[in-house]
């Protein structure tokens, strides 16, 4: 089945130097933008970390220090990838948990502030995981009968977690309509107000955190009664997207 489009969706795959979307950086990134018209616009780049990569996450994707020493730096090409993810929706595979918070994080950290908050994001593996619960590997040959070669190169992974969405809308016609809004929400864990889902909407509509000590309870509410939770987090081992957006609810608390 194809995917029905009222936009493009960009379904994207980032190879990395681990997974703390704090500390970790990008080492490949695979964009592949998919138009109303099925027609298909890729982009696959290999990065520059300006870190070490840990041997165990070579050990998962290939991709050593060597490998990308003249590869350009995310900063090189941060500009390219918003250019072209501008006004698309955005899929991948366990993508709102962890590549979305992942690349805003770098987006942040060379100074470019990208909005995201119109944009609908179908995470393939929350469906799977709520029709299925298994891996990529396991939903690719479950749904498409393929065996997954070269897993955990960017470009294979992208384009299975398209073929697999794809797959699933035709598997599961009863439980799934072809529409970005309802695959948007079926595939929301929670209702993030950051992208780390340190701070989530609660059922009336209220930011609360969802960790912690305070887990539960409306940010409005904590920073009133524990001015210095702010400062805490502040200066923890928080996203910078996390404190972005504790700050700007802080500032409309103290507007009230």
């Amino acid at each position: 089945m194809q995917l029905k489009l009222d936009k493009p969706i960009v379904f994207f795959d980032l190879e990395t130097t681990g997974i703390d979307v704090v500390k970790d950086r990008i080492v490949e990134i695979c964009l592949l933008k998919i138009l109303p018209n099925g027609n298909r616009e890729s982009k696959v780049m290999r990065l520059n970390p300006t870190i070490h990569i840990p041997e165990q996450a070579s050990a998962v994707h290939g991709i050593y220090d060597k490998d990308v020493a003249d590869c350009p730096t995310f900063k090189d090409v941060a500009e390219d990838v918003k250019t072209f993810i501008q006004g698309c929706d955005l899929g991948g595979f366990n993508s709102n948990h962890f590549d979305i918070p992942l690349l805003v994080e770098e987006f942040l950290r060379v100074g470019i502030n990208v909005d995201l908050s119109a944009t609908r994001c179908v995470d393939v593996q929350n469906i799977y995981h709520k029709l299925e619960r298994r891996t990529l590997i396991a939903a690719y040959k479950f749904y498409c009968d393929k065996d997954l070669e070269q897993a955990h190169s960017a470009l294979a992974d992208t384009e299975a977690t398209y073929e697999v969405l794809c797959a699933q809308l035709d598997h599961y016609p009863d439980v799934l309509q072809n529409d970005i809004d309802f695959l948007t929400e079926y595939s929301r864990r929670n209702r993030n107000v950051d992208y780390a889902g340190r701070i989530v909407y609660d059922d009336n509509n209220v930011e609360v955190f969802n960790f912690g000590k305070y887990k539960g309870m409306p940010v409005a509410d904590v920073l009133r009664r524990d001015p210095g939770y702010y400062s805490w987090i502040q200066q923890g081992d928080f996203s910078l997207n996390t404190k972005q957006v504790l700050t700007e609810l802080a500032l409309r608390s103290k507007n009230k």
